[in-house]
C-alpha cells in the first residue's frame, strides 16, 4: 500500500485522470488531497463528482482548500457572503458556468462534499498535510483561526526565506518548523518562484505545480517522494483560459 499526495487541481478532471493512470493507483493505496478542487477550468463538477467516487473505493483524504470554501459559501448564500467580482477573477466563473447545468439534486451531493471536507491531515508519522498553512507556533491543533489552514501563505513565504545555514536546534529556527517531520501543502504554485515541480524547503514540501494556470498536476507518492505530472491543464483545455 502506497501513500500518495496530490496538488491543486482547480476543475482539471483531465489532468487528475491522467496522473492517477500515470502512478497506476490501485484502491490499496490511501490518497490525500491538498484541496482546490474547483475553480479554473470548466469540470469542477465532474472533479467533485470523481472524488466522491474515489472516497467510496478507497481511503481518501480530501482537505479543504480555500476555493472549495468559496464554492460552498456561494452555494448558501449567493454571493452575500463573498466578493463576487474578485471570484470570478480568480476562476469562480468557471464554476458558476459549469453549475448551471447541473442539477439540484447533484447539488446537493456536491454541498455536503464541501462540508465534510477536512481543514488538516496529520498522519501516524507527525506528517501534516493542510492546504495553505498554519500560525500558531505550538501546531495546528491550537490555531486560533481555523480560515488560516486554506488561507495563510505565511508559512510558505518563512519557508522560502529560511537561511539554510540555520539548523533546527538554532534559537532563530522557526518553530513552526520543528513541530512535525513533514509538512503538504498546495495553495501558492511553485510556478511563481520559476519552478514546474514539488518544491521542498526545510520541511516543507509544496506540490501545487500550477494547474490552475499554465502548470501541470502532479501526484507525489510521500514516502518515495517519486512524483507524477500531468500535460500542462491549458494544453489539456486548449480553448479555454483558466485562471490565466
Amino acid at each position: 500500500m502506497r501513500t500518495f499526495v496530490i496538488g491543486d487541481i482547480h476543475g482539471g478532471l483531465l489532468a487528475l485522470e491522467q496522473v492517477m493512470k500515470k502512478a497506476e493507483v490501485t484502491t490499496e493505496d490511501t490518497l490525500i488531497l491538498l484541496g482546490d478542487y474547483v475553480d479554473g477550468w470548466s469540470q469542477s463538477p465532474q472533479v467533485i463528482d470523481y472524488l466522491i467516487d474515489l472516497k467510496n473505493k478507497q481511503k481518501c483524504i480530501c482537505i479543504r482548500g480555500n476555493h472549495d470554501e468559496l464554492l460552498l459559501s456561494w452555494f448558501k448564500t449567493k454571493t452575500e457572503e463573498i466578493d463576487e467580482e474578485m471570484w470570478f477573477k480568480h476562476g469562480g466563473e468557471a464554476t458558476v458556468l459549469a453549475y448551471k447545468k447541473i442539477s439540484e439534486e447533484k447539488i446537493q451531493t456536491h454541498i455536503d462534499f464541501l462540508e465534510s471536507l477536512e481543514d488538516y491531515y496529520l498522519d501516524d508519522e507527525n506528517r501534516l498535510f493542510v492546504h495553505a498553512g498554519f500560525t500558531n507556533l505550538n501546531g495546528v491543533v491550537w490555531e486560533y483561526f481555523p480560515k488560516l489552514f486554506y488561507w495563510d501563505r505565511t508559512l510558505w513565504e518563512s519557508a522560502l526565506a529560511l537561511d539554510p545555514k540555520l539548523k533546527p536546534e538554532d534559537l532563530y529556527y522557526p518553530k513552526r518548523f520543528t513541530i512535525y517531520k513533514e509538512i503538504y501543502i498546495g495553495h501558492t504554485p511553485v510556478t511563481r518562484i520559476g519552478k514546474t515541480v514539488p518544491v521542498q524547503k526545510a520541511c516543507v514540501w509544496n506540490v501545487d505545480t500550477g494547474a490552475a494556470f499554465k502548470g501541470s498536476l502532479t501526484i507525489m507518492n510521500v514516502d518515495t517522494k517519486e512524483f507524477w505530472q500531468s500535460d500542462p491543464l491549458n494544453e489539456l483545455y486548449s480553448a479555454e483560459k483558466g485562471r490565466n
